[in-house]
Parts: C-alpha cells; structure tokens; sequence
C-alpha cells in the first residue's frame, strides 16, 4: 500500500488547481494568462457568457484540460479577431478540451500541432454567417499527433474541412455532427483511424480518405468508416480557389483517394447527388518520387444507399451519367490502377468502374463498366483504442 501511494505520488500533480477565468472585460488577457500560468494537472475553467477576443489563444502546458460549461454556455468569440491565425493554438501533450465553442475565427478554428493524446470533446467550432470562402479553413484540426480522440463535436461552416485529423496515427473521430463545411470529416494522410457514429450532412463531400503528396507523412492506411450518416452532401463548394478540396465535387458522400486498406460499411448513404461512395486516384500530378497516387484494397459492405447520382459535379460527369441512363450508380471507381486495384463490393447496390487505368488520362475517355464481381472480402481491420487515461477523462 505505501509503495503504492509513492508510486501514485511520483506520476501525479500534487498541486493541481483550477483556475477559473469569467467572460467580461480584459478577456483576452486574462484567459491567456490562465493558459501561460498553467501547469501540469491544473484545469483552466471557463465560466458562462461570451469571451470577446481580438487574437488568438495558445497553450503549451503539458496535461492542462481546458474545460466550459457547455457549447451553448462558454463562447470564446473571435467575430474581432485582428490577425489571420487560428484562434486556439495547442502544442502540448495529454491536453483534454471540452464543452466549450469556439465562433468566427479569420482561420482555423482549434488547432493542435505535435500534440499527443489529446481529447475533443463536447465542442462546437462554427461561422455563424454560413458557408463562406472567407471563413477559416479548417475547425477540429489536429495534425503530426498519436492518439486523438475526436467525441461529441459540432462543426459548421469551415471553408475546407469541419474536422480534419492529418498526418497523424491512431484516430477515433465520433459521435459528431459536421453540417455545412466543404469536407465535412477528413482524415488525410494518416495511420490507423475509425470514423463513427457521426452525422455528415448538408457539406460539399461528408467523409474524405485522402493522401496528398509532398508531406513529411505519406502512404494514409488502415481507416475504417463506418455507422455514420451521410446524407444530403448538396451544399455547392465554397473552398478558396487553389485549396485541393476545391475539387471535391459537391454531393460526394464517403471519397478515397490514394489510401490503402479502407473499409467502409454500415453506413446510411444518400441524397447525395455526385456519388454515395468515390474512390479515385490522385490525379493532379506530382513530381514527389515517394508518393503513390493510387487507392488500393478499398473494401464496402452491408451499407445502405438512398438515391444518389442524380447531379454528378465534375468535368464528363453528365455526359458519363447520360451514358448510364441519365444519373451515376451509388458507388463509383474512376477505374485508377486496372484490376489490381478494384475495390471489394459487398453492397447491395449498383456499382461502376470508369476503367481509367491510368491516373494521367482524362475521365472523358471513360468506357464505363460494372465493378468486376469475384474479390474477396478482407478481414475486418482492429478496433482503434485509445489509451485508458484519455477515455476516463471523458467518461
């Protein structure tokens, strides 16, 4: 029992403290302050009302939760907000945000970079004007990270993605809405990820796999995607000219590209008017000799799909849909790689290759053809876990 309390003594704060900070006068001082005096084990505690910040907030303190008292109740309010950065900076480890929003950033919502077990939970990141090219980029925003626990999130509004997971591995983004954004979930170019129990409605594409090249992390794989909803994907693309998900073609539900080892299935899919589930290869061009721009060992099953193809948004689209009968299937494969690549298809649903084989050719040189049948379903790939701390925070 005593080599147990030294233990515990040794691994724990034994000063820990909350530091309340209430909105009104000199909020942005005073908050600021709070995260900078902060240490190890200490609670920075939100109090009720609108925080009216004109700069960003950083935190780099180690093991510090940052907690409100509900989305609709502690708003830190960046509508003034001078410069052009994010509005919450975090780049330390084992750092538990929760029940607090974040409105009107000039840029990205919260972002956290090089953190480490890190937790979101209960948050609400919106632009309160709509969707815009002038609202910030991105709003849950995690990058070069292990272990994140995305739960219980609202995202609206963000100009590129609602919540984006990249370069990072081990991912539990669920139980979240993102309504209004350009990509409403995005994991890019990343390891090890379970997408589920989300809502993704009314963004440009609801769920975007994607690996990009020139990153220091390439080759995403291994994201599962699954028990979401992802319906009405119709809102028209507002991404800033340049962004790559400016290319996402508005009505997208579920979109891999250049991934491998994704599984998709028992999702609700529908209402989404280019395609319930895309599977492309890259297909813009790159000189990074390390990068692979094809999607490979892409796996569907037992989804259920609502209409879709009706309004397919991208250069051949119509002429490709009229071909078809005058909209595209619910699952569509440009076809990148040959056969090699075809995804497995266990949906009961129609499905189609464009049999472009090779990444650098024009989709207008399509010959659509039904997915060949035959491939074999791969076995289920493990649950992600989160470390045992990170789950109790939250309970």
């Amino acid at each position: 029992m005593v080599a147990a309390a030294a233990m515990l003594a040794a691994t724990s704060p034994i000063s820990a403290k909350t530091i309340s900070v209430e909105a009104g006068a000199d909020a942005q001082e005073r908050l600021q302050e709070a995260l900078i005096l902060a240490e190890p084990g200490d609670v920075v505690a939100l109090g009720k009302g609108k925080f009216i910040l004109t700069d960003g907030l950083s935190l780099d303190v180690d093991k510090v939760t940052v907690k409100g008292e509900g989305i609709g109740n502690s708003i830190l309010d960046f509508t003034g907000q001078l410069g052009s950065g994010e509005g919450f900076l975090i780049t330390s480890d084992d750092v538990v945000l929760r029940d607090f929003a974040v409105e009107n950033t000039k840029g990205d919502g919260i972002k956290s970079k090089g953190a480490d077990r890190i937790v979101y939970h209960k948050l609400r990141v919106e632009w309160t004007g709509g969707p815009k090219a002038t609202n910030g980029a991105y709003g849950i925003y995690p990058v070069e990270s292990s272990d994140v626990l995305v739960d219980s999130v609202l995202v609206r509004g963000a100009s590129d993605a609602g919540v984006y997971v990249g370069q990072s591995k081990n991912i539990i983004v669920r139980n979240s809405l993102a309504i209004e954004n350009v990509a409403g979930i995005e994991i890019e170019n990343s390891y090890d990820a379970d997408v589920h129990d989300n809502i993704a409605w009314k963004n440009t594409g609801g769920i975007l796999v994607f690996d990009l090249p020139d990153l220091p992390q390439m080759g995403g794989k291994n994201v599962r995607v699954f028990s979401n909803i992802v319906i009405d994907n119709m809102t028209p693309n507002f991404a800033p000219e340049g962004n790559i998900v400016a290319n996402v073609p508005t009505g997208t539900g579920v979109m891999v590209m250049a991934n491998s080892n994704i599984q998709i299935f028992d999702n609700v899919l529908g209402d989404n008017g280019t395609s319930n589930i895309l599977i492309v290869g890259y297909r813009e061009g790159t000189d990074d000799p390390n990068y692979n721009p094809l999607t490979k060992d892409v796996a569907m099953w037992e989804n259920q799909h609502m209409r879709a193809g009706w309004a397919p948004d991208f250069p051949g689209g119509k002429e490709i849909a009229a071909a078809l009968g005058g909209s595209l299937p619910p699952i569509f494969w440009d076809g990148s790689g040959g056969k090699e690549y075809t995804p497995y298809v266990g949906d009961n649903a129609p499905a189609i290759s464009l049999g472009v084989s090779d990444i650098k050719a024009e989709l207008s040189t399509a010959k659509p053809a039904q997915i060949e049948p035959g491939q074999k379903k791969p076995a289920k790939l493990p649950a992600i876990k989160m470390p045992e701390s990170m789950e109790a925070v939250i309970g």
